[in-house]
């Protein structure tokens, strides 16, 4: 029998087999969908092209491994957190998703704070309200779109609109809850609190399951339009950090996940919440039973290298269709060509305003340091490092502020498949990188939790100790470590210096 695991990421949605006695994935199958920027800083989806995609993606990967439904066992949900899905009393989508990179909401993150208090909104929910969360978008379309909020019946997170599709159950869990500004962290339940003060009705959200615990079967309708079974089970799933520190193996202290897709994350398995006071980190709950994870965010990570593939990487993504490659294989191996620091340019990675550690959905992307020497090796090498450098002011605050110290760094995501990326990791956080024998993320981690939920292995720490094991390591090197942290110093001392910068440019650019 097999494991499926689904994960609805930001370019696509993902559909992974796997083998339920052995562990190893036989098959998997993806299926892009467009993100629509209809403003500056803005972001939507259509989660309609997420259940298409869905569609598309369990069915190739079910062709591919030669199998059918039947030979499903259980069925594991992972997805881009924070995204707002509104439903109406019959369950159609009453608009495009507002999705995690989208910044439109510090008006109401501000009502929020104002509202709550912002010490006792970290209290409650362990986290302060951001523009990435959750519950400011619901709450913009509630002043911006009233008409649209008062038809509202259900909220559902990505991932759980795909639950509801394929098992007609409005259903959510604690990982992915976590984000939405309305759950309470600590007690792993919605709080009611801050749904009180918010005036935010406790019928507009779902029901709640632990990650392993099945919250639904596949129902006729979700079995006939991907070929799944009837009645197949399906289980609380995962964020897709959660779900991905899971597929890491990052289930006990001790391990750190240094994660590039679209966003980038820093991931650390707690046994108790972990808060920042500060509000730069965010605390939620793991997708292990009883546990918490600490991450810190990126919100340009992948979607940097992205950004230059689709502005300027027209050669790179003509030469990977004429050779079935991969468009970043080509511009990483001309990064590879430049020197460490490329030649004095520094990659601020702010293109979707930042989280980590500065919380500032106005920052705007920047390339510094262009002198008539600069090539184009040069950039994308900056682009690199400029995602290392943001993860390493993640990396600070976890080691001197909140006394988190990793034995073990795990690289994951599509830009760990870089070596020149995790190369580049290693000397900038002066720390030795690993990657494990299965590096499928989100999608793995949430097949170990369906196999988890049906009876595959008795825990979640089981689950990951019989599958996963490191097989590389890359250790940093001396010389370019100390390269780095001078660049580093330079990198830090730029922002504070375009921070009022930022909030004019957006000025301009509102409305």
């Amino acid at each position: 029998m097999y494991l499926l695991g689904i994960d609805i990421g930001t370019t696509g949605a993902r559909a992974l087999l796997v083998d339920d006695n052995t562990g190893a994935v036989v098959a998997s199958a993806t299926s892009d969908y467009p993100l629509h920027t209809p403003k500056p800083q803005w972001a939507e989806q259509d989660p309609e092209d997420w259940w298409q995609g869905t569609i598309r993606a369990v069915g190739q990967a079910l062709r591919l491994a030669g199998i059918t439904g039947k030979d499903v066992r259980a069925i594991g949900l992972s997805g881009q957190m924070h995204g707002v899905v509104l439903l109406d009393e019959s369950g159609t989508v009453l608009r495009r998703s507002i999705i995690w990179c989208d910044q439109r909401s510090q008006a109401q993150c501000d009502w929020i704070t104002e509202r709550v208090g912002a010490e006792r909104l970290i209290r409650l929910t362990c986290n302060p309200a951001l523009t990435g969360f959750s519950a400011p978008k619901l709450l913009w379309i509630r002043d911006n779109e009233p008409e649209i909020y008062a038809r509202a019946r259900k909220f559902l997170l990505p991932k759980d609109y795909i639950r509801y599709r394929l098992t007609g159950e409005y259903a959510s869990e604690v990982s992915d809850a976590s984000g939405t500004t309305l759950f309470d962290v600590s007690a792993r339940r919605w709080s009611e609190e801050v749904l009180h003060d918010l005036q935010v009705d406790r019928d507009l959200l779902p029901e709640v399951y632990e990650s392993p615990v099945v919250s639904g079967r596949v129902s006729a309708a979700g079995a006939e339009a991907t070929g799944l079974q009837v009645g197949t089970p399906v289980v609380g799933g995962g964020g897709d950090q959660a779900a991905g520190g899971v597929g890491n193996g990052v289930v006990e202290p001790g391990i750190l996940s240094a994660t590039i897709g679209s966003s980038g994350v820093l991931f650390a398995h707690t046994e108790r919440p972990t808060l920042d006071p500060k509000g730069r980190m965010q605390t939620f709950c793991h997708a292990v039973p009883g546990a918490w994870h600490v991450m810190g965010v990126t919100q340009g990570a992948g979607l940097s290298l992205r950004w230059w593939r689709d502005n300027f990487g027209a050669d790179e993504m003509e030469l990977a269709r004429r050779t079935g490659r991969d468009a970043y294989e080509y511009l990483t191996a001309e990064a590879a060509q430049a020197e460490p620091g490329a030649d004095g340019l520094l990659w601020l990675p702010y293109l979707m305003g930042e989280r980590a550690p500065h919380l500032d959905p106005d920052a705007r992307g920047v390339l510094f340091g262009l002198t008539m020497r600069s090539r184009r090796q040069d950039v994308l090498r900056a682009v690199l490092e400029g995602v290392a450098y943001s993860l390493r002011d993640s990396l600070e605050i976890l080691q001197h502020e909140m006394a988190l110290q990793p034995r073990e760094v795990r690289a994951s995501g599509g830009g760990a498949a870089s070596a020149l990326w995790r190369q580049i990791m290693a000397d900038i956080f002066h720390t030795e990188i690993t990657t494990l024998n299965i590096a499928q993320g989100p999608a793995y981690g949430v097949a170990l939790l369906a196999g988890v939920g049906s009876g595959v292995w008795g825990s979640v720490p089981e689950a990951c100790r019989a599958t996963l094991r490191v097989v590389d390591r890359l250790a940093p090197d001396p010389q370019r470590a100390a390269l780095y942290d001078r660049y580093y110093q330079i990198y830090r001392a730029l922002y504070p210096a375009l921070k009022d910068i930022y909030k004019a440019v957006a000025r301009l650019t509102a409305g």
